[in-house]
């Protein structure tokens, strides 16, 4: 079926164009071309304007955790806006964010109490920036302020959160940015040779060195300077990357060592994308603030919190200390009933352990790849996983630039929405395709995964 539904296909394909400015796009390689639009989703399924059928590889942005369609959370929505369709939380509740809070808190580990709602990732990493900063003001360690995070680590794009940020070529087009920002090595274990300098680490002892740069990082900077530490579960920009077994003990000793904060930036893995409801639950480790966003409400509504240990809003539960910092959307009703309704669904589908169960599986049919010369690495978590592609399987060698823009941007991106599968190819840090379909998938879908980046795969390998 083609969507003409009392729709000129034409005047959308042409505000599309003329109109509309699309996030992180090069509008030049729309240049003469219709811009790529999808009206529909079912599933692990979305159609394009034109009727054509994807499966969505990366649901959505990382979001669409219960797949497309979910007609449940559109009419949770739909009460939910008739019986308060909003109403702010400043200085006033209302009950669906008063209960969203209160699940998050019981789902959250440790003594994550405290919900401090937003509208999205990006402002909820911000906000956990600047309570770090006023904590520690509100305690008398007032020189706290600066924070530490891994290279190639995306944190967002409002200004502190892109100073946390760790892809330079993000960065420059917006500087001065907040200073402050302090940047460590992360934990790409394919790349640990040349990451470290020293050849053939085991995976653990790489995890030791990597966590202990971030205490001589604390150290250089002078501890009574440092505020918080910033590190995603799997890091996401740079493809995936793991945790190295006892990493993230060894950082909650050196954060609580040196009195500095362990933020675990979330946004895509919470809410099941591990296996887990969040993300450290995974490994093992417990934050002192965790962000979240994305995956909060499956992307039927938008919303996105700071999730803080009880000791940080001390400072704030008597007298006239105020966190001065809020957003006019954050919490919506609207958002928030769905949020839970959402949260009911994973418990009524069992939709933790359905991961738990398929991730084996997602990842041996992955690693069915390894036989195809462009293929490095296969990496990741849950139903999270990048592929690295190399030029030379044996020495590592990585594309050139010329090749990341021919072979990445100019080839793969295309070929693999052409052939029915929307992922992302890409190119901060090394390249990668990475994959993260809704988490309601399974081996049928994994398979038809694998052959779409099989066929295509062969296809760019004759390119180099």
């Amino acid at each position: 079926m083609t969507y003409l539904d009392n729709t000129d296909v034409a005047e959308v394909l042409r505000a599309a164009q003329d109109n509309l400015w699309l996030h992180f796009t090069r509008h030049g390689a729309h240049a003469g071309r219709e811009v790529p639009t999808i009206v529909r989703g079912e599933g692990a399924y979305v159609w394009d304007i034109h009727g054509k059928r994807y499966l969505d590889g990366l649901a959505g942005l990382f979001v669409v955790q219960l797949g497309h369609g979910r007609s449940e959370l559109a009419e949770v929505a739909a009460k939910q806006a008739q019986e308060l369709a909003f109403f702010p939380l400043w200085s006033y509740a209302h009950p669906k964010a008063a209960e969203l809070a209160s699940r998050l808190a019981g789902l959250a580990p440790g003594e994550l109490n405290r919900v401090f709602f937003t509208t999205g990732g990006g402002e909820a990493v911000e906000t956990a920036w600047k309570l770090a900063k006023q904590y520690y003001k509100a305690v008398g360690k007032p020189l706290k302020h600066k924070v530490i995070s891994r290279q190639i680590a995306y944190h967002g794009t409002p200004q502190g959160a892109l100073s946390i940020t760790g892809i330079p070529a993000f960065k420059q087009a917006f500087e001065p940015l907040v200073p402050g920002s302090v940047r460590v090595p992360n934990t790409n274990y394919y790349r640990a040779d040349e990451i470290t300098g020293v050849p053939g680490m085991t995976e653990e002892q790489y995890g030791r060195w990597a966590a202990d740069r971030v205490a001589r990082a604390i150290e250089m900077e002078g501890p009574d300077t440092v505020a918080a530490v910033f590190v995603e579960p799997v890091q996401n920009a740079g493809g995936c990357f793991p945790p190295p077994a006892g990493y993230f003990q060894r950082l909650r000793e050196i954060c609580d060592e040196y009195d500095v904060l362990l933020v675990s930036d979330e946004v895509i893995c919470a809410f099941g994308r591990l296996g887990t409801m969040f993300g450290g639950q995974k490994f093992d480790y417990v934050p002192d603030m965790i962000t979240c966003a994305k995956g909060m409400t499956s992307g039927y509504s938008p919303i996105g919190a700071m999730i803080a240990h009880e000791r940080l809003f001390e400072p704030f539960k008597n007298g006239t200390e105020m966190f001065a910092h809020g957003y006019t959307f954050g919490g919506h009703p609207v958002s928030s009933a769905v949020a839970l309704a959402n949260l009911d669904i994973f418990e009524r589908e069992d939709i933790l352990g359905h991961v738990t169960r398929n991730e084996p599986v997602f990842r041996a049919t992955l690693d069915r790849l390894r036989d195809l010369p462009i293929v490095g690495d296969v990496r990741g978590a849950g139903y999270f996983y990048g592929i690295e592609l190399v030029k030379d399987k044996d020495t590592k060698e990585t594309f050139s630039a010329d090749e990341s823009e021919r072979v990445l941007r100019g080839f793969l991106s295309q070929a693999l929405f052409e052939a029915g599968l929307y992922c992302r190819a890409d190119d901060r840090g090394d390249p990668v395709i990475q994959l993260a379909p809704p988490l309601t998938c399974g081996p049928k879908e994994f398979d038809e995964i694998e052959s779409i980046l099989r066929s295509v795969l062969t296809d760019a390998w004759k390119l180099l």
